[in-house]
């Protein structure tokens, strides 16, 4: 066992910890409720924009398709977007993106082009000795359209320049603050379509369901042609705008209740040390009273063994001297 010095300061260190990882906690809550309100926000706007998209493709057949609207018949390469966070201390939240985007990739069977967006996905993709083509990080913490444009244009830039067939997008949909789910869904083509090729499994898969309900043809002004190389940029940069609110949210919520965790095992030991700290300070006190005790019997029994000897007379000891 520990002396209780030892044990004094183990108990100090594990509470600076606590401290540390109760206010992170506090930050990550502040800042769940924000992201939080960004994709509630947003997430109607995509889904009706996507909704739209599909009418526009399903009812409009003498349409000119957009080249990300076309699903082409060879796939040869593919390209995965993997959306993490540049920080840690969010528990399991980047390992399970990057396990699954990594699950998905073998079991497609296809060369990948990876494009990481953060560093902790960048960093295990470099480690793992994938083919990272691109990355974003230091991203700002809260997104804007304008911000994820340069990662679009690369997107779309490296899907027209026929580098790969198929884009991806892996990232964490955000269920609730105790819920993420990672998720893969298809971008490029933006239509749906089936993937049973790939092996995909629908645990973690999103597929995009064509509209079941009909819609009149759409007139176009000036042209469709036009209309639609205008719109299709555009909702690509929602769907990847949409991909990491849901990523950010996800962060948050994952470090706040991770923090939470921390906190809570650094009390629990805290007490462990304090128990133990209690065992060694009475074993120390009751060993000094086993010494104190010891040494008053063994003063008594030398008091004892005094009394008990004849007592001589000064005259006495003086005649005994000279005798010899």
């Amino acid at each position: 066992m520990a002396n209780p010095r030892e044990i004094r300061r183990r108990i100090r260190s594990v509470k600076n910890i606590m401290q540390i990882t109760m206010a992170l906690e506090a930050v990550s809550a502040s800042k769940v409720r924000r992201a939080t309100a960004m994709v509630l926000a947003s997430r109607a706007y995509a889904n009706a924009a996507m909704e739209m998209l599909l009418n526009i493709a399903s009812s409009n057949k003498n349409t000119p398709m957009h080249p990300l609207l076309t699903t082409r018949e060879q796939v040869g390469t593919i390209a995965i977007m993997l959306i993490t966070s540049d920080r840690g201390q969010a528990g399991a939240y980047n390992a399970n993106i990057i396990r699954v985007a990594r699950s998905f990739a073998q079991r497609a069977g296809k060369p990948v082009r990876w494009i990481a967006v953060g560093r902790k996905g960048r960093d295990a993709l470099i480690r793992m000795g994938e083919n990272v083509v691109a990355e974003f990080t230091g991203l700002p913490a809260w997104l804007s359209v304008s911000d994820i444009r340069p990662i679009a244009r690369v997107l779309i830039d490296d899907y027209l320049g026929g580098n790969n067939d198929e884009t991806f997008i892996a990232y964490t949909d955000f269920i609730n603050q105790l819920t993420q789910r990672p998720r893969l869904q298809r971008l490029f083509p933006l239509l749906p379509g089936e993937m049973e090729d790939l092996g995909a499994a629908p645990d973690y898969l999103k597929v995009i369901t064509a509209p079941t309900t009909k819609v009149a043809d759409y007139i176009f002004e000036p042209s469709a042609e036009g209309i639609l190389n205008e719109i299709v940029p555009k909702f690509t940069e929602t769907v990847i705008y949409q991909a990491l609110l849901e990523s950010a949210a996800s962060e948050h919520s994952a470090r706040m209740v991770a923090m939470r965790n921390a906190s809570d095992n650094a009390r629990e030991l805290a007490n462990v040390y304090q128990l133990s700290y209690n065992k060694a300070r009475q074993a120390a006190i009751t060993s000094e009273i086993l010494d104190i005790v010891g040494g008053s019997e063994a003063l008594k029994s030398v008091k004892d063994l005094a009394g008990a000897a004849p007592d001589e007379s000064p005259e006495r000891v003086d005649a005994n001297y000279q005798s010899y």
